[in-house]
């Protein structure tokens, strides 16, 4: 029987853990930390019984991931829940986006706007589960929908301030840029609408889903797979070298790219060393976490029934703040997330005191302090929330940085700035292929890219099912 091992735990190295496993193949899983999950895990904090997501939290990608469906987590225990709004972007003055799972919902709330939102994201959002395989892989492949992949992508490849351009309404506009702005790269770049675009589409076709108690129910699904099929997981393990690894046939890593010169060394062909150590981290998230009496008093009505929030202002305020802070600047008021994941699942909350869980977007390696900035922005949008407060806990880039894939406290383990974005961490057609003899690439830094939707993972699991099938 085959062996392979799998090093880090995150949802991408766990996917490829529990592939490989039900494909008959011995499994041995090392994490460097105590606990499985990497960025996607939930602790108790602030309030006894409070249920806190640490990164990863809101879940539009992962809800209909092939690689999550394919393993039937919801057999171990996942269970998805979802908002009656997606998402909302406030305005100053009390107007705001409404983002609904529906796109005729949608659009209704957009006015001026509807139109185009609905040519935008009716048909591809219709269509997603049909070509979703040819956007959460490689982009540098033959598609197997090249017409529907045609149509969803031509939008992509515009810088999202361009494509903004075409909205009417400042509703519309600030929707769309906020939700551009997740990949935290200047949005007058080129193919700086994509993984908006993609988040977006994915959204009305799933929903931006949360996981019943947690995000930290992923991982252990994913765990419950493996060890069905005979995979073990040993935490606590800090692998240095390969030489510090069982013999195995073939070995993943869940790491940032730029770690592998070091780990795999003179196994690593001198091209491939180089590339990898040229890897990019882009910005940074600092986040501030909130046990809120009875939730944020919003002043726009949508944005208390939605699971997510872009605290960001008009649509021109979010590009200036994400140039600025691309270029290694502190903005005033920076753009924040905040995630109000128990509207979705009330399990979060003990009594009526909700976890609010928001971070904003810093520079690389931000050192100050943004938690005055962020529940500044938070009141911005709704007064009287500093009032409700009962706790709060900060998490600056420093502690991100204390998961080796969030350098700088990056946490979409790299920059996707348009070369990472198109081919992942180097050059080549095989982005989870090292150019050392079976050892493959599982990390978010390759395609598709971060989320829990554990693509990353399958993809590299199917490179090593290959290479042992021959």
């Amino acid at each position: 029987m085959s062996e392979a091992t799998v090093v880090g735990s995150g949802p991408n190295g766990l996917v490829a853990a529990a592939v490989l496993a039900r494909a008959g193949v011995t499994v041995t899983v090392l994490e460097a930390g105590d606990e499985i999950g990497g960025g996607t895990r939930t602790i108790e904090a602030l309030v006894p019984g409070l249920r806190i997501d640490h990164c990863s939290a809101v879940h539009p990608m992962a809800i209909g991931s092939t690689a999550l469906r394919d393993l039937d987590l919801e057999r171990h225990g996942l269970r998805w829940r979802l908002p009656e709004i997606d998402c909302a972007h406030p305005l100053d003055g009390g107007g705001a986006g409404l983002l609904h799972r529906s796109v005729e919902e949608t659009a209704a709330g957009l006015g001026a706007d509807g139109a185009l939102w609905r040519a935008l994201f009716g048909g591809p959002s219709r269509h997603y589960d049909e070509f979703s395989a040819d956007i959460m892989g490689p982009l540098l492949r033959v598609p197997g929908h090249p017409l529907r992949i045609a149509r969803f992508g031509a939008p992509t490849v515009l810088p999202a301030e361009v494509l903004a351009r075409a909205f009417r309404t400042e509703q519309g506009r600030a929707l769309f840029l906020g939700t551009a702005a997740h990949a935290f790269r200047p949005l007058n770049r080129p193919l700086s609408s994509a993984i908006g675009m993609g988040i977006l589409t994915a959204g009305h076709r799933h929903g931006w889903g949360v996981a019943e108690g947690g995000s930290g129910a992923i991982p252990a699904a994913l765990a419950a797979v493996l060890a069905e099929h005979g995979g073990r997981i040993e935490t606590g393990v800090h692998v240095r070298s390969w030489r510090e690894l069982p013999p195995s046939d073939v070995t993943l890593w869940d790491v940032g790219p730029d770690q592998l010169p070091a780990l795999l060394g003179e196994l690593l062909p001198a091209r491939v060393a180089r590339s990898y150590r040229r890897f990019r981290y882009g910005p940074a998230a600092f986040k501030v976490d909130y046990a809120v009496q009875d939730g944020i008093p919003w002043s726009a009505a949508g944005a208390r029934r939605a699971g997510t929030v872009h605290v960001a202002g008009p649509a021109a305020e979010t590009a200036h703040v994400e140039r600025e802070v691309h270029a290694g600047r502190m903005p005033e008021r920076p753009f924040v997330l905040v995630g109000q994941q128990s509207l979705a699942d009330p399990t979060r909350a003990v009594g009526d005191v909700h976890p609010v869980y928001a971070y904003a977007h810093v520079p690389h390696g931000y050192t100050g302090d943004a938690t005055e900035a962020v529940t500044a922005q938070i009141e911005r949008f709704a007064p009287g929330f500093r009032d409700r407060i009962v706790a709060t806990t900060s998490t600056d880039p420093a502690a991100f940085s204390g998961n080796p894939n969030f350098v700088g406290g990056n946490i979409l383990t790299g920059a996707k700035d348009l070369r990472q974005l198109v081919f992942g961490p180097r050059t080549t057609l095989q982005p989870y292929d090292t150019g050392a003899a079976g050892h493959y690439l599982c990390s978010a830094a390759t395609p598709p890219g971060p989320g829990a939707h554990g693509m990353c993972g399958a993809h590299a699991a199917a490179r090593a099912l290959a290479r042992l099938a021959r």
